[in-house]
């Protein structure tokens, strides 16, 4: 099967900032064409992989199928920019996201222990400080406000800079960076930025936090990155840069977006809301449903390195496929009903963390985050309606909304206390 329209529309940033447009063609693709040969008119082509079993399936093989050298979905002339800026390489930054092998097990093992569970669990109480502040904030700030931007961006961020160890006062500036760096086509999320001045902004920040560890270091992750050692030799500046940048970005934009997305869930399912009001217990499958429904990651490329068959289709070693994250977590024959948002859903095999050698680093520290955040609204907030349209980030990449126009009613305990 081949259309131009469909091919180009997988490509497009535009279609991941209208969701009725996305899941129309992932429904498409999924019934009509699972592993569909992909030529988008400015893009190298590729196989988009639509399905949760091949998503799974690829992400097992990480022998078979690499991150490395297209792990992002750019198009020809971006990738003929960014080896002339970067001399040959093929990447801005080379964090986990573009390694494999030993290498990718050697970078990852640096801060693993900082997102373990039993790590995470003893970072519980400040984070929860940070979930109380963000809902004085909202109480403050409210009945009428963006949710997105008034509230969900800044809560994760805090936590990862709390992480990183880096100041209050450098919140806007970083918020700023990362909003360019993953704002794909959308204007109104770049403001007037763009993925290399981000990156390059990026770089230029966390050179002086490397420079300060390094001279004095400190109990946080910022401090473990500065003076990690690879194979016995301090850790080069292109990997530690990259490395910082994964951290702050992804660890920030990504929960930003489900926290917002998992709201607006509840808001247009105000059933679900009531029942996880009835039973807080229910938080933890709640956010993983929250995760599966935003899906904030769209999308991962993957490399071939031998010749393979996946669902019939010949796959040669070298082409490259795009395991399409929304697709996988709405597949109709892993989830019942997989278009009902349900706080209960369980079991819940979704792919919004990845899966396999390459999960995401901060998943426990993500869902952590999520399940404070959540339970600390329920506690405090009665109800929650919208205010206005929402609207998504136009990025085929990593995002979620950019604006959540809400109203809110708070519980007559709080607003008695205000």
């Amino acid at each position: 099967m081949q259309d131009k329209n469909l091919d180009n529309a997988i490509a497009s940033n535009k279609t991941y900032g209208d969701l009725d447009v996305q899941h129309a063609v992932f429904c498409r693709l999924r019934e009509e064409d699972p592993v569909h040969w992909t030529e988008p008119d400015g893009f190298e082509p590729f196989w988009t992989v639509s399905k949760h079993a091949d998503v799974m399936e690829i992400e097992r093989q990480q022998d078979r199928f690499l991150n490395a050298p297209r792990s992002k979905l750019f198009s020809i002339d971006f990738q003929r920019e960014i080896l002339e800026l970067m001399q040959g390489k093929t990447h801005l930054v080379r964090g986990l996201p573009q390694m494999d092998g030993l290498d990718h097990k050697a970078y990852r093992q640096l801060t693993q222990a900082w997102f373990q569970p039993k790590q995470v669990k003893q970072l519980e109480a400040r984070i929860a400080a940070l979930a109380k502040r963000t809902v004085d904030d909202l109480v403050e700030k409210g009945p009428e406000l963006d949710f997105y931007a008034d509230i969900a961006v800044w809560y994760p961020l805090r936590v990862i800079m709390l992480i990183l160890g880096l100041p209050a006062a450098d919140e806007t500036r970083l918020l700023r960076i990362t909003q360019a760096y993953f704002g794909g086509s959308d204007a109104e999320v770049q403001k007037g930025s763009d993925l290399i001045k981000a990156t390059q902004d990026y770089i230029a920040y966390f050179d002086g936090v490397s420079e300060d560890r390094r001279r004095n270091p400190t109990d946080d992750v910022a401090s473990v990155i500065a003076n990690s050692q690879i194979d016995g030799r301090p850790i080069g500046h292109y990997e530690a840069s990259s490395y910082y940048i994964a951290l702050a970005s992804a660890g920030h934009d990504t929960t930003s977006g489900t926290a917002a997305g998992g709201l607006l869930a509840l808001m247009q399912n105000p059933e679900q809301w009531r029942k996880l009001k009835a039973d807080p217990s229910l938080v933890p499958l709640a956010v993983d449903e929250m995760v599966r429904w935003v899906s904030p990651v769209k999308h991962f490329f993957r490399t071939a390195t031998e010749d393979y068959v996946l669902r019939g289709k010949d796959i040669k070693a070298g082409e490259h496929l795009m395991m399409c994250y929304p697709s996988a977590n709405r597949d109709e024959d892993v989830f019942g009903d997989p278009f009902a948002f349900r706080v209960d859903r369980n079991p819940n095999r979704h792919v919004g963390f990845g899966f396999g050698a390459h999960v995401c680093l901060g998943m426990f520290m993500a869902k952590l985050e999520l399940q404070i955040l959540f339970r600390e609204l329920l506690s405090r907030v009665d109800s929650f309606e919208l205010n206005g349209e929402p609207a998504w980030v136009e990025t085929s990449f990593v995002g979620g909304l950019k604006r959540l126009p809400v109203r809110m009613h708070l519980e007559e305990a709080a607003t008695a206390a205000a």
